[in-house]
């Protein structure tokens, strides 16, 4: 049985007062109708048509390649919206399930629920409802006695009786296809002058067809997003699954209330996620990781056993057993290799610190790269831009850095060099060398390669 899916996404969400598509506001770090481009072809497995209407290119844009879309123009109403999709799709497919991307919540398992029971309902369509306890002003369902729907009754039109039903329409669908192409020609213009899909409703159950419903069982998925505010519940709810899913894949996260994990983050095993943490766009964390308190890490690649303490990163890569901060900045670019040490009120900007590097505390490394086993003294800075270009630093292996150095770059420090406390380096510093003072000046070889002028002299 071939199924093909129709996402609503055509609508102007005047009451979300934003410039941006109501479609596009991101929900833990995605365009809310990511959630239901993923949900529906997690089941069918096909790329879904989506309806567009306001905002039509930055929405098209925002879905590339990972389904077809169609404009509705103009957009009047739910129907219109399934008629203007209905050339794509007639002769094409058996059953046509029809969702709405601002309802991001809804889980592929529920999709997948509404799916089978319309192919087993012989009827035109089964619809998802949901039990609560404030109606939000949605339609209600009125069921026959052999539970069967009988009608939608919208809240202004409905009797005493029937407005305390609390099952209500979530206007998510999965119909008899061949049947609604006819159907949805009969429905008739609102006094609002829009052409709403409920009203298919009353048409089958008119002409004796069974109409089936399912009711959610998470309630909390039938949250539908008009405005901030509920753009706010559905963000608490999905930070509450994400965080679920990560605690039941083994890592610890010692408050979740306070804890923010986007939905593209990768977490090892066993890392453990301390309070006011915040993690986003596409970051991986290995395991046995120690995060925060009070760290932010935006689309950075983090290796295993890391220790990174009140620290922000962004679009930077950490290998494994590095320690960081408290108080440390990585920047764009920002590399460190295995077994680095950065200190406390340390930047990295653009640099590649090798393996082994210490990096003392309230140091300054951009447009860099730092050999194997180098010692940053505290204080560092590379003085990376003279006011027009920015400039690299390029310091060898087995270097000592002393504290409260400046390098001036361009600049190349030779391996197993040294610097003296305050000195700064305007000039290239070759293989085993100490300089010291300002400009600094070369005093003499170091140890691993003794200046023979200097032999049985004491």
């Amino acid at each position: 049985m071939k199924i093909a899916v129709v996402i609503l996404a055509a609508g102007q969400g005047t009451r979300m007062r934003s410039n941006i598509p109501k479609v596009l506001h991101p929900l833990a770090g995605k365009p809310m109708i990511d959630y239901s481009l993923e949900a529906v072809q997690s089941v069918t497995g096909q790329a879904p048509l989506v309806v567009i209407g306001h905002g039509a290119e930055a929405v098209e844009q925002a879905i590339g390649d990972r389904a077809r879309c169609v404009v509705q123009q103009p957009q009047l109403g739910t129907a219109h919206a399934v008629q203007t999709a209905a050339p794509l799709l007639q002769g094409s497919c058996d059953l046509l399930l029809v969702t709405a991307a601002d309802m991001p919540l809804i889980s592929p398992q529920t999709y997948q629920r509404l799916i089978e029971t319309q192919k087993n309902n012989t009827g035109a369509l089964t619809m998802l409802s949901v039990e609560l306890a404030d109606p939000h002003g949605f339609g209600r369902v009125v069921r026959n006695a052999d539970g069967t729907v009988k009608c939608i009754v919208e809240e202004a039109q409905a009797t005493p009786d029937q407005l305390t039903i609390r099952e209500l329409n979530t206007a998510i669908y999965c119909f008899d296809a061949e049947w609604l192409w006819s159907a949805l020609s009969q429905i008739k213009v609102s006094p609002k002058g829009e052409y709403y899909l409920t009203d298919a409703i009353g048409i089958a159950t008119d002409a004796g067809l069974t109409v089936q419903a399912i009711r959610l069982e998470n309630p909390e998925e039938a949250i539908g997003i008009n405005t901030r505010a509920h753009l706010a519940e559905a963000e608490a709810v999905l930070r509450r699954r994400i965080n679920l899913r990560w605690m039941l894949e083994g890592v610890t996260i010692v408050d979740p209330a306070t804890t923010y994990i986007e939905a593209d983050v990768q977490i090892g095993q066993d890392t453990v996620i301390w309070p006011n943490t915040y993690l986003r766009g596409k970051t991986v964390i290995g395991q046995n990781c120690v995060v925060g308190p009070n760290t932010m890490i935006e689309d950075c690649q983090i290796g295993d056993d890391c220790t990174i303490l009140a620290t922000v990163m962004e679009q930077a890569v950490v290998e494994n057993h590095v320690e960081i901060g408290p108080y440390g900045h990585l920047r764009k670019g920002a590399h460190l290799a295995e077994g680095v040490h950065m200190g406390n009120f340390g930047e990295v900007k653009n640099s590649y610190l090798g393996p082994g590097v210490k990096m003392g505390h309230f140091s300054y490394i951009g447009d860099a790269t730092i050999g194997k086993d180098v010692n940053i003294g505290a204080g560092t800075i590379t003085c990376n831009f003279d006011g027009v270009r920015k400039h690299r630093t390029v310091i060898g292996e087995n270097t000592f850095i002393g504290s409260d150095t400046m390098l001036v770059a361009p600049l190349t420090i030779g391996a197993n060099a040294k610097t003296g406390a305050g000195a700064v380096v305007t000039h290239d510093v070759p293989d085993n060398t100490v300089v010291v003072g300002v400009p600094a000046r070369p005093l003499r070889k170091t140890s691993q390669e003794k200046d023979p002028q200097q032999d049985g002299k004491q």
